[in-house]
């Protein structure tokens, strides 16, 4: 199989339906041979349902149910049963185009990346929508970000990135932070991905930003600034673990 791409769902019911419209549609003259794995993360509407009912006239989707244990564990779940040479994260809100895929697709087939990360930032990056006090609070983010662990990375928490599936497999198998250990109460997207290219540059992988468009959706189920205090935390435990030298035996 060609490329497996990944979504992460948590109450989705509203959208998850177009969603997977425009990536099979997409997918289906873009590659000869994909799967759509959708992880949801314990979603409480009619997600799972909407899925299920989606999957039936579209044999590409596949359907995993997870506890709520936030976006980390979801997209580590789906790249342990991905079969693709090729593994795309994608939100389900598609904020980047499905079709943007091509952008990234040509840095890691014709230029041998490893690792393809979408980014609001650079050249050539278009941010639709965004509100100035959210622009702001996200370079603040990625400055610190920058500072204390991923020098050079612009900006490492867009939720699209594509990977060779033999590095996703390994670094996801290392995953530790936004690893739940119990059911949460209400969504939390963590600095997971923080942690996995923190450890693709330890492990030597290469790793290519490519500036996309990118659509600001509105969401009452995320705070900016409660969940920034609490990614701040988790990626003081990622800088805590380099420094004592945990990631040394990866």
């Amino acid at each position: 199989m060609e490329y497996s791409i990944i979504i992460p769902a948590f109450n989705e019911a509203d959208k998850i339906s177009s969603t997977l419209t425009q990536v099979v549609n997409f997918m289906r003259n873009f590659s000869s041979d994909f799967e759509v794995i959708v992880v949801d993360d314990g979603s409480s509407d009619n997600t799972v349902q909407a899925i299920t009912d989606y999957k039936k006239e579209n044999k590409e989707v596949i359907l995993i149910k997870n506890l709520h244990l936030g976006k980390g564990p979801a997209i580590s779940t789906g790249v342990k049963k991905a079969k693709g040479k090729y593994i795309y994260l994608a939100d389900a809100d598609l904020s980047t185009p499905i079709s943007e895929l091509k952008k990234l697709s040509v840095w890691l087939l014709d230029h041998d990346y490893d690792i393809v990360i979408a980014s609001r930032e650079g050249r050539g990056a278009e941010r639709i929508d965004e509100p100035f006090y959210r622009h702001m609070m996200g370079r603040v983010f990625n400055s610190l970000v920058q500072f204390l662990i991923l020098p050079g990375i612009k900006d490492s928490q867009c939720g699209f990135k594509l990977f060779r599936a033999d590095v996703a497999k390994k670094l996801f198998d290392k995953l530790e932070i936004g690893s739940a250990k119990k059911e949460l109460k209400a969504a939390y997207t963590g600095a997971w991905d923080v942690e996995i290219l923190y450890m693709a540059r330890l492990l030597g992988y290469t790793i290519k930003e490519v500036p996309i468009k990118w659509i600001f959706v509105k969401t009452t189920r995320v705070s900016p600034l409660r969940d920034s205090l609490k990614m701040l935390k988790e990626i003081a435990h990622i800088k805590k673990k380099a420094l004592l030298g945990k990631y040394n035996t990866l």
